[in-house]
């Protein structure tokens, strides 16, 4: 059976998510996750995607972009996963495939999920138990949107930007979102949204992609009860995604 479309709506944030193929590392060393880095910011300017937050792992990346159309992240993520493949596997005397598949992505409620989404990227480090503070992590935007580091491969978001007059005020509300606990339900949809490759947000947000797709997405887990408590509430859960 075909897959169904990918959720993109023009303006609308989405997660973006690459693996590895069978997990295994994509990045060796610094200059493989400079070249990625400067092939995303290449990439991201010709398919008209901002970037607003990210995170280079060794075996993964994630994106958080807002496209100007529907086509803009996959041609985004086709330039560079393409280009990087092509230039690891040189690198590295190896041939076959470097990723995992196509990329997943979820499409993001901007008002609840984006700062919470934000958040999510950067801590992948720390999560991973690779450093102890966001920060001490060299290969993410929390740097830039956490203490103002320059980094031309992002372009702050209206909902970032809200947070403070000033961009020290900003810095200094965004530090503080990362005092706070994730709250479960919020998790549970952005690793429901990637890997149903549809979204993540509530219930009316739900409802009007629905209505502008013209389609049902997946099934809520649980039984996929829309009218059940949970869902009025304006959450999504799921399973979670690795």
């Amino acid at each position: 059976m075909p897959r169904p479309p990918r959720v993109v709506l023009p303006e609308q944030p989405l997660h973006l998510i690459q693996r590895g193929n069978n997990r295994a590392p994509v990045f060796v060393d610094a200059g493989e996750f400079v070249l990625y880095k400067d092939l995303v910011h290449e990439a991201s300017e010709s398919a008209r995607c901002a970037l607003h937050a990210y995170v280079l792992m060794t075996n993964h990346v994630h994106l958080l972009v807002t496209p100007r159309d529907t086509v803009g992240p996959g041609r985004l993520m086709k330039r560079v996963s393409h280009a990087y493949a092509r230039w690891f596997n040189r690198r590295h005397r190896r041939s076959g495939t470097l990723w995992e598949g196509r990329f997943r992505s979820a499409a993001i409620d901007t008002e609840n999920y984006l700062l919470v989404c934000s958040r999510y990227i950067e801590l992948n480090p720390v999560r991973a138990r690779m450093v102890e503070k966001p920060e001490d992590y060299q290969w993410s935007s929390f740097r830039s949107n956490a203490h103002g580091l320059e980094d031309p491969l992002l372009t702050p978001h209206p909902r970032y930007e809200a947070l403070g007059g000033s961009k020290w005020e900003r810095q200094a509300s965004y530090r503080a979102l990362f005092n706070e606990p994730f709250d479960d339900t919020l998790l549970a949809a952005l690793r429901r949204g990637v890997h149903t490759r549809t979204l993540a947000g509530p219930a009316a947000f739900v409802a009007s992609v629905e209505r502008e797709q013209e389609r049902r997405l997946p099934p809520m887990a649980q039984g996929g009860d829309r009218r059940s408590t949970s869902f009025r509430d304006g959450s999504i859960s799921g399973s979670r995604s690795h």
